[in-house]
């Protein structure tokens, strides 16, 4: 049962928010208030929603004192029993804490694991994936870093994706990815097993993480092309290196200033990520086993070619569509793995 009091406090906020924005405030903190109303507003208007349904049992079983309206309680009374544990979980997510990141864009980064030209290749079948999953959405997806292999794979990609809650959606598919089929360099018809790592940061701004000049060194290099005509004879690449964390970062574009642009930009986006996984690790001693963890390390998901099965071993999800998936059909996969998100938070909060 949700704590009465704990749903007044919201709604006197709510309403609080209310009278402070219409009476008219000053331009800073105006932009503070709204934003802080677009975020309880979705919760105060289920209260309200969840309430009205508490009423209305009250008043059907108060009806059945009525020899005239107690048919009509008998009716109603099942039909609201039935509908109320459903707008108390709803309400109970409304009620979960929020990523504050999950409304910003985010920072794609794809590279190859063990299994060498066929795991490059893997991760360029990656990128077009979550490409057309952008796409699906109608989000803005930008390669701002890419170096291919000779066969068409990816060595290493950086990508910017901008649109509605992408790190909310995005945020699960960092982890170790792995791949089973036969690899187009395989002569015997040979199931190779290898994998592709995968990161997804939220995008932080300048407000996020301030970077002291003192602390940073940055290079200027010779980018490397595919030879002949294509090889850059100015020194435009840009490497920037983080001392504090030993964190290093290369952009290789053809303009020095935009290379300092998107190596700054990727930059802050990390040290953002680890200060996300400091906090969070110090508010949960359990952090590493929960879905969405952001560990590098861990093998989330399985992608056999063969039997055309994707399998994501966080919440033991098997899938036989993986044409569907792999073509940018992953709303099935995000969606179970945000419901067992919610549910291990409910957990939480229940104890």
């Amino acid at each position: 049962m949700i704590p009465e009091e704990r749903l007044e406090q919201i709604l006197q906020r709510f309403q609080y928010l209310e009278a402070a924005m219409a009476e008219g405030v000053s331009g800073s903190e105006i932009a503070d208030l709204a934003r802080e109303y677009s975020e309880i507003k979705p919760v105060a208007e289920q209260i309200t929603a969840y309430r009205l349904l508490l009423s209305d049992l009250a008043e059907a079983k108060s009806m059945l004192d009525d020899p005239d309206m107690r048919e009509l309680a008998e009716e109603e009374i099942p039909q609201l029993e039935a509908a109320l544990p459903k707008a108390e979980h709803a309400l109970q997510l409304e009620l979960l804490p929020k990523d504050a990141a999950d409304t910003k864009p985010a920072m794609l980064e794809i590279r190859p694991g063990t299994g060498g030209d066929e795991a490059a290749l893997f991760a360029g079948d990656l990128l077009r994936m979550y490409q057309r999953y952008a796409e699906a959405h109608g989000w803005k997806f930008e390669i701002i870093e890419e170096q291919a292999t000779e066969l068409g794979g990816i060595k290493e990609v950086v990508a910017h994706i901008k649109g509605e809650n992408v790190f909310a959606r995005m945020k699960y598919e960092s982890g170790v990815h792995r791949v089973q089929r036969v690899p187009v360099t395989e002569s015997g018809g040979r199931i190779h097993t290898s994998a592709a790592t995968v990161a997804v940061l939220p995008e932080a701004q300048e407000v996020d993480i301030q970077i002291d000049p003192g602390e940073i060194r940055i290079d200027t290099m010779r980018a490397s092309g595919s030879g002949g005509q294509h090889v850059n004879t100015t020194d435009s690449a840009v490497r920037i290196t983080h001392i504090p964390t030993g964190l290093m970062v290369v952009s290789a574009e053809k303009s020095q200033h935009r290379n300092r642009e998107i190596a700054m930009q990727v930059l802050r986006s990390r040290l953002y990520d680890l200060e996300r996984q400091r906090i969070d690790g110090e508010r949960s001693a359990d952090r590493a086993s929960q879905v969405g963890s952001g560990d590098r390390s861990e093998r989330i998901r399985t992608y056999n070619f063969p039997q055309g099965r994707m399998s994501d071993h966080r919440i033991n999800l098997t899938l036989y569509k993986l044409d569907q998936i792999m073509a940018g059909d992953l709303d099935e996969i995000i969606d179970a793995l945000t419901a067992d998100n919610q549910a291990r938070l409910l957990a939480e909060m229940g104890q």
